[in-house]
C-alpha cells in the first residue's frame, strides 16, 4: 500500500480507538448534574453516593480520552502537513475557540469534581460538575466546527496561484458544494483562508450534526449507566443504588434515542441538500429516480449500478422532500472519480440506523416495565441492557465512519482532495511501523481501560454516610423503579 492509503489507515485507527471515549465523558458528565442535583434537591445520601461513583467512572474515561486524542494532533503535521497548511488559517479560530471556552473551563473545575467532596460545599462541588459537563460539551462544539466545515465549507475564499500570480476567489458556498472550482482539479488551490468567524462556525452542517453527536453522546453515557445498574441488579448487589441509577439512565436512554431519530432525519435533509453525493451513497441511488425507494437493508453493485435488499417504495423521496414525485439526486450525477466508495457506506450507515432503531426498541420496553413497576423482574431485559452499552458506541463509530468516508474523496468537501492534503515527503515505511506501534499501544491501553473499569464496578459505590439495603432484604418499594 502507498502512503496515502497507509495514513488513512493510520489516523482511523487512531481516531476510531479514541472516539469509544469522549462520548462516554460527556454523556455521563450530564448525567452526573441531574443525579447530583437530585441530591442537592432532596438530601437523599443515595444520590450523592450514585454521584460519587459516576464521578470515578467520568474520571476513568476522561482520562483514556485524553491521552487518544493527542496523537491525531500530531498526525496532523506528520502526514497530513499539506492538509495542515490549507486548512490552518481556518482551523486556528476553532480550536483556539476550543482551548479557551472548553479546556480551560473543563480542567479548572475537574479537580474540584474529583478532589472536592470533602472540601468544598456541596452546591460549589455541584456548580463544578456543571462547569465540567458544559466544558466537554463545548469541547464537542468546537471540534464538531472543525470538522463541519470540512463537510460543507462556508465563510472563506481560496488563495490560488496562476502562473507567477497569485490571486484570491470568493464565491457562495453553493458553488462548493454542487459545482467544483476548476481550479481545484488542476492543483492549484494554495489555502484557504477565513473570510467570516460566525460564517465557519455556522456553516450549513454545524447545528445539525452538532445535535447528532450530543444526543450520541447522552445515549452512550445513559445506556453504560443503565448496563451497570442492572449488572448490579442481577447479582442482586447494592440493589436500591442500581433501582435509582437504572431509573435515571432509562429516561435519558429513551429521550436521547427517540430525540435521535428525529436528529437523523433532520441530518439527512441537510446532506440531501449540500452533499447530494453522500446521501446517494447512503441509500444506494445510482441513478436520479422520482419517486425514490427508502433502502431498509441489502448490497449494492457498483457493476450494475442497483441494489439488492428489502426496500420502501417511494418513502426516500417522501422522507426527504414530503413529495413522493420529487427526485432524488444520483451518483450518475457526479464524475466517477468523485464518487465515495459505495458499499462501505451504504452498509455502515444502515447498520447504525438498525442499531439506533434497537436502541429505541429497548428504551421503550424497559420505560413500560418500569412504569409496571416489575423492571427488575425482567431478567431477559436486565441481560439485553448489560450488554446494551455496546449500542451506542458501535453507532457512534459507524456514524463517524459514514460522514467521513462518505465525503470521499474530499478531505475539504469539493475544495481539497484527500490525496492532496498527504505530506509530500513521508514514507510508507515510517506510517506502516507507526500503525503497528499505535496497534500495540492502544491493545494495552483498551485491556487496561476494562481491567480499571471492571475494578471499579466490582467494587461498587461507597457509602460515604448512607446505609445500602441488605444484601437478602426484599426490594423496596421505592426502588421497583415506581418512585
Amino acid at each position: 500500500m502507498n502512503t496515502l492509503m497507509l495514513s488513512r489507515i493510520q489516523f482511523g485507527l487512531t481516531i476510531s480507538f479514541h472516539y469509544l471515549f469522549p462520548p462516554l465523558s460527556i454523556g455521563i458528565a450530564m448525567l452526573m448534574v441531574v443525579m447530583e442535583g437530585l441530591y442537592l434537591k432532596s438530601g437523599n445520601r443515595i444520590y450523592e453516593q450514585m454521584a460519587r461513583f459516576w464521578t470515578r467512572i467520568f474520571a476513568l474515561t476522561f482520562g483514556v480520552g485524553v491521552a487518544t486524542g493527542i496523537v491525531m494532533e500530531f498526525e496532523f503535521g506528520t502526514n497530513w502537513a499539506n492538509y495542515s497548511r490549507f486548512v490552518g488559517d481556518i482551523f486556528g479560530s476553532p480550536l483556539a475557540s476550543e482551548g479557551i471556552f472548553a479546556f480551560f473551563l473543563e480542567s479548572g473545575f475537574l479537580a474540584i469534581l474529583l478532589f472536592g467532596w470533602d472540601r468544598v460545599k456541596p452546591k460549589m462541588h455541584f456548580f463544578s460538575t456543571l462547569m465540567v459537563s458544559l466544558g466537554s460539551i463545548f469541547s464537542a462544539v468546537w471540534i464538531n466546527v472543525a470538522n463541519s466545515w470540512m463537510q460543507t465549507p462556508a465563510g472563506f475564499k481560496l488563495l490560488v496561484k496562476n502562473g507567477r500570480t497569485m490571486r484570491s476567489i470568493t464565491f457562495p458556498a453553493d458553488a462548493v458544494f454542487g459545482r467544483f472550482h476548476p481550479l481545484v482539479s488542476s492543483g492549484q488551490v494554495i489555502k484557504a483562508q477565513i473570510t467570516s468567524f460566525w460564517q465557519v462556525v455556522f456553516n450549513p452542517s454545524t447545528l445539525d450534526r452538532l445535535l447528532h453527536v450530543i444526543l450520541g453522546a447522552e445515549m452512550a453515557g445513559a445506556f453504560l449507566v443503565v448496563s451497570i445498574s442492572a449488572w448490579y441488579l442481577l447479582k442482586n448487589r447494592h440493589r436500591d443504588f442500581a433501582a435509582r441509577s437504572i431509573k435515571i439512565g432509562l429516561a435519558a436512554a429513551l429521550i436521547g434515542s427517540v430525540l435521535q431519530l428525529v436528529s437523523g432525519d433532520l441530518n439527512a435533509r441537510m446532506i440531501a441538500k449540500y452533499q447530494p453525493a453522500k446521501l446517494a451513497a447512503f441509500e444506494g441511488v445510482y441513478k436520479a429516480s422520482a419517486p425514490a425507494s427508502l433502502s431498509i437493508m441489502g448490497w449494492t453493485n457498483s457493476k450494475t449500478q442497483t441494489v439488492e435488499g428489502i426496500k420502501l417504495h417511494d418513502m426516500l423521496s417522501w422522507l426527504l422532500y414530503f413529495n413522493p414525485r420529487h427526485a432524488v439526486v444520483g451518483l450518475d450525477h457526479f464524475k466517477h472519480s468523485d464518487w465515495p466508495p459505495v458499499n462501505p457506506v451504504f452498509q455502515s450507515y444502515h447498520l447504525m440506523v438498525g442499531i439506533g432503531m434497537g436502541l429505541i426498541l429497548v428504551s421503550v420496553l424497559g420505560a413500560f416495565f418500569w412504569w409496571r413497576g416489575s423492571l427488575h423482574r425482567q431478567r431477559w431485559l436486565l441481560w439485553i441492557f448489560v450488554f446494551s452499552v455496546i449500542g451506542p458506541e458501535l453507532a457512534n463509530e459507524l456514524g463517524w465512519f459514514s460522514a467521513e468516508v462518505g465525503r470521499q474523496p474530499w478531505i475539504v468537501y469539493g475544495i481539497l482532495r484527500t490525496s492532496q492534503g498527504v505530506s509530500p515527503h513521508l514514507q510508507a515505511g515510517e506510517v506502516l511501523a507507526s500503525i503497528v506501534m499505535f496497534s500495540l499501544v492502544y491493545l494495552l491501553l483498551g485491556a487496561l481501560f476494562i481491567f480499571l473499569l471492571n475494578r471499579k464496578i466490582q467494587h461498587g459505590p461507597e457509602e460515604h454516610g448512607t446505609l445500602e439495603t441488605p444484601e437478602n432484604a426484599p426490594l423496596p418499594t421505592h426502588a421497583r423503579m415506581d418512585a
